[in-house]
């Protein structure tokens, strides 16, 4: 049902109500305090020194309104001063107001019956409307507010005023929408649609809450967003002055895809989603191949662990705090196997496997851990600890087993030891989690991919602890050149919706996307689509993948940075242009342009430097 505006009849007068405030009685006489040298006041106009303008005042009103409906007066082209004035009625003296209200239009149909006249059916409307209003404040879905439309129309000279003011009127009439002169009021006129907070003329017409916010321009006319609890602004729509405000947790999956060529602004309105998502309570991990979100975790008390940088060491045996479940030390050992086969580069044998298996319990029950939950607060075993078991078995004749000890040794006591050297220096909790992968060689970047994957997965598959959760990976081309990560993000895709969880993935190379059937599915799986500035190498597999219009296209080809395309669900139906905006302080924590990053970070940030902020992580030893 639309939102309806409380009706009344339409030969009702508006009688302007005696100021209450000497305030507004001031305004009433003198207009306002601040404003140009001299005004000449005419009955309808106003001779300004730079123009001459003219007031209006919305008498009345459609009965039915649409989200939006007060765009076309915000997009006119000419100089058009919109001003709305609001004022909340107390529930009790709103249900009195509606109680008399609804006797008075009671009594004139009985009147009407009894006279034989013919009914009035803008009464009965009007009863229809005080009737629902009525019923729903008493339910408590809303509340009732007084507000004032006020229009002023601006010109050059008295004739241009003259066209200007007929298609305002004009406008007007086709919103359905009654715009009166303010006819022997015209400062009183002029000074209500300032920006000062006074209301000179009090011609005001009841709202209910769903009316106001329909007044309000915050949606897209090209979009129809399904607004929950978590809405995240992604900025102005390119074609008008509305807003564009998405929420990804309202669709039927959480997913979304951002596609763009380098340089035109993906992980800056990535980062944006981010800290506003982080403003609704949404718990958030990223995967930073390349570190750009280390000052907005410093920012946010955000936990980043910078996997591979000096003093960092991240331990695989680490049971998860809280757990119950008799299941978690087989899971984990499990995954040991699957991170020593990722170590060694290939698949293990089943007698490896096998092996391997017998040496992580042993580790674990060396440590004093078994499967009682009781036992897993005690310190896990390392992976020193592991290649000890395996040469222990390999000394009692198996040669799987020293095999296998001999070629973890570079990561033991070799050159790839850092990460493994000592128990986890940084927990991987907290509201906001950066695992940075910048300082990981190559030849580690697989094994680090890995181990923060796990950590991430085990957060989002936790079923103690549901929430709303968003799962970042940028640049993700990097992450689908390797086996683990590629089936992560295919895991993710398919099953994220069920853990309350959505993924982001954020790449500038389309055609790992586009020419692989885990790309296909990830963008098949993702209720939002946003495309940025498209290079014109693949700006056609763009367009035949997404269903683009040759606007569209041509739109994506000659984007500025930050402008893009939000295609609001998997089939692309609803659309909207649209240029990111951030305030200063946002623009600051999020921008990667070399020449402002290195003017940001001269500055220097609050705390010990390049320590984390997260009160969770604050014990845990050494930060990165």
């Amino acid at each position: 049902m639309k939102p309806r505006i409380l009706t009344q009849r339409k030969n009702a007068p508006v009688v302007p109500r005696a100021p209450d405030r000497p305030d507004e009685a001031l305004a009433d006489d003198t207009g306002t305090g601040l404003g140009p040298s001299a005004l000449e006041v005419t009955a309808r106009s106003l001779l300004l020194p730079g123009g001459v303008c003219s007031s209006f005042a919305v008498a009345g009103y459609p009965r039915e309104v649409g989200a939006g409906w007060l765009e076309p007066l915000l997009t006119y082209p000419g100089r058009l001063d919109v001003s709305l004035h609001i004022e909340p009625v107390p529930p009790l003296v709103a249900a009195q107001r509606l109680r008399r209200q609804l006797a008075r239009l009671e009594a004139s149909s009985r009147a009407n019956a009894e006279a034989g006249r013919l009914a009035d059916f803008g009464a009965e409307a009007a009863a229809d409307d005080a009737a629902d209003l009525a019923a729903s404040l008493a339910r408590g879905h809303g509340r009732l507010f007084r507000l004032g439309l006020y229009l002023t129309v601006h010109a050059g000279n008295a004739e241009e005023l003259t066209a200007e003011v007929e298609r305002v009127r004009a406008l007007c009439a086709s919103l359905l929408l009654d715009a009166q002169p303010t006819t022997f009021r015209a400062l009183q006129g002029w000074a209500t649609t300032l920006p000062l907070g006074v209301d000179s003329l009090r011609m005001r017409r009841a709202f209910d809450t769903a009316a106001l916010a329909a007044a309000f321009p915050f949606t897209s006319p090209d979009l129809q967003p399904a607004l929950g609890d978590t809405p995240v602004l992604y900025g102005l729509n390119a074609h008008s002055s509305g807003v564009v405000l998405w929420d990804r947790f309202a669709l039927d999956n959480h997913n979304s895809v951002t596609i763009a060529r380098s340089g035109a602004g993906k992980s800056y309105l990535t980062k944006l989603e981010l800290l506003r998502s982080l403003y609704q309570g949404v718990q958030i991990a990223v995967i930073d191949p390349e570190d750009e979100y280390r000052r907005l975790a410093g920012a946010v008390g955000g936990t980043r662990i910078a996997l591979g940088a000096a003093g960092v060491c991240f331990n695989p045996f680490d049971l998860p705090a809280g757990d119950h479940d008799p299941e978690t030390l087989i899971r984990r050992a499990l995954f040991v196997q699957t991170l020593i086969a990722t170590m060694l580069g290939e698949p293990l044998t089943p007698m490896a496997r096998a092996v391997l298996d017998r040496c992580v319990v042993a580790a674990y029950a060396a440590a004093g851990i078994t499967n009682d939950p009781r036992t897993w607060k005690r310190q896990p075993p390392l992976l020193t600890d592991l290649v000890g078991q395996l040469t222990l078995a390999g000394e009692g004749g198996s040669k799987d087993a020293e095999e296998l000890a001999a070629r973890l040794e570079p990561y033991v006591t070799g050159s790839y030891r850092g990460l493994f050297s000592g128990p986890t220096t940084t927990r991987p909790d907290g509201h906001l989690l950066v695992f940075a992968l910048r300082d990981l060689p190559e030849e580690m970047r697989p094994v680090g991919m890995l181990l923060a994957l796990d950590a991430i997965w085990r957060q989002v598959s936790n079923p103690h602890h549901r929430r709303r959760r968003l799962v970042v990976v940028d640049e993700a081309w990097t992450l689908m050149q390797q086996e683990a990560g590629a089936r992560f993000l295919y895991r993710l895709a398919k099953s994220a919706r069920k853990h309350w969880t959505g993924l982001a993935v954020v790449t500038q190379d389309a055609a790992d996307l586009l020419s692989s059937d885990l790309g296909r599915a990830v963008i098949a799986n993702a209720a939002t689509q946003i495309l940025l500035r498209q290079a014109p190498q693949v700006v056609e597999a763009v367009a035949d993948a997404f269903d683009l219009t040759d606007g569209e296209r041509t739109f994506l080809l000659a984007a500025r940075q930050g402008e893009g395309l939000l295609c609001g669900t998997a089939g692309g139906s609803d659309r909207a242009a649209f240029l990111a905006i951030a305030s200063q302080a946002e623009h600051d924590l999020v921008t990667t342009t070399p020449a402002e990053v290195n003017a940001l970070e001269a500055i220097p940030e609050p705390g010990p430097s390049g320590a984390n902020t997260s009160s969770d992580s604050a014990e845990e030893g050494d930060r990165s």
